[in-house]
């Protein structure tokens, strides 16, 4: 199971990969999966062996220019290939964007069968996606029906279906005592032009909803390190240029990266997480820790978001962003239970971890 290099498992907040990852390897075990961790030295998760190349997560070096980092993922996906050649490898579970697709296939036919997860836009790396040929040991899953559709000819020849995402929050969500709600809309997720929290800063203004926004702004946590970021970080640019001038602290507020409980408290007691996207979101881990809170989403209906939500039983979902402050307003129609009951239906690790069980073996018949 190959998590790359930037965050321990599980992570310590951000990181979703890494959350996935973390929920997804103690069910695998629990069905008699033995699990070798590729990730980085700090990860606490419990597995049969771990493999690392850096004792921390690399995530602050990320946004770096190019040829300062490139390094950093060869140097880990050079540990996973040395420890695959021992031989004793059955399958290789792969979540490094684009480098962990390209090892697999570069691993040649007498390497273990490979599984690349995609948790990404496909409109990126075309260069690589347009021309991929992995042969018959290598496929490739998306986290969603809508991502796959996104995907250039050659690389969905190499496609098995998708896995949507699952939270451990899912877990006898349904059995849980309903949260107090606030007078709050939230917005969870890094801060970024496709996530669209501008967009729900204004509208929160316009419509007269409170909001508070709650993520990183790139690899800055907090007010106090972000007002010591490179301004010409995209992230920190767009943050500075689009989202700042409409957070007064009263109508709408940026909390920083939350976690574990304080995450799951802000998230419980919102009138409803907000979802005001610009892209085709892929996986939407946040969409299902929502509905295993009891929280009804509201949201632009693109990318994943009608396959995870029901409009107007777990959810509302427009396709026009001007009506989005209106659908806040109406989100307290939405049963909190229905929320819940549609999470432990099917987005608990147990479920997850069943399709990936399935996709294993589809991969190691396939090529036994």
């Amino acid at each position: 199971m190959n998590a790359g290099p930037w965050l321990p498992v599980p992570p310590h907040g951000y990181g979703g990969i890494e959350n996935i990852v973390a929920t997804l390897v103690p069910e695998l075990r629990k069905l008699g999966v033995q699990v070798v961790l590729a990730t980085v030295a700090e990860s606490a998760l419990p597995v049969d062996e771990q493999v690392h190349a850096f004792a921390t997560g690399r995530f602050e070096l990320l946004q770096r220019p190019y040829n300062q980092v490139c390094g950093i993922v060869p140097a880990h996906q050079a540990a996973v290939m040395r420890r695959a050649a021992a031989g004793d490898i059955d399958l290789i579970h792969d979540h490094v964007e684009a480098a962990g697709l390209s090892m697999l296939a570069g691993m040649g036919p007498d390497a273990p069968p490979g599984l690349h997860t995609l948790h990404w836009d496909l409109g990126k790396h075309p260069e690589l996606y347009g021309s991929f040929d992995g042969g018959d040991r290598v496929r490739v899953n998306g986290v969603s029906a809508d991502q796959l559709t996104h995907a250039p000819e050659a690389l969905n020849k190499h496609a098995v279906g998708h896995v949507h995402l699952a939270t451990p929050l899912a877990v006898d969500a349904d059995k849980r005592d309903k949260h107090p709600k606030g007078d709050y809309t939230v917005v969870l997720g890094r801060i970024n032009a496709g996530k669209g929290q501008d967009l729900a800063a204004r509208l929160a203004h316009l419509h007269g909803f409170n909001l508070v926004l709650a993520g990183p702004v790139g690899p800055f946590h907090t007010p106090q390190t972000l007002a010591a970021a490179d301004p010409q970080n995209p992230d920190v640019r767009f943050w500075r240029e689009h989202v700042a001038p409409h957070v007064d602290g009263d109508r709408v507020r940026w909390v920083g990266t939350v976690a574990g409980q304080e995450r799951d408290d802000l998230v419980a007691g919102a009138r409803a997480t907000l979802f005001p996207l610009r892209w085709n979101e892929p996986g939407g881990t946040a969409v299902v820790e929502s509905l295993a809170l009891g929280t009804p989403v509201v949201g632009i209906a693109r990318g994943c978001l009608p396959e995870l939500i029901e409009h107007a039983r777990t959810g509302l979902l427009t396709t026009d962003e001007n009506e989005l402050g209106g659908l806040v307003h109406a989100a307290d129609s939405i049963s909190e239970q229905e929320c819940r009951a549609e999470a432990v239906r099917r987005f608990t690790p147990a479920v997850m971890a069943a399709s990936y069980g399935n996709l294993y073996q589809h991969l190691l018949s396939a090529t036994s």
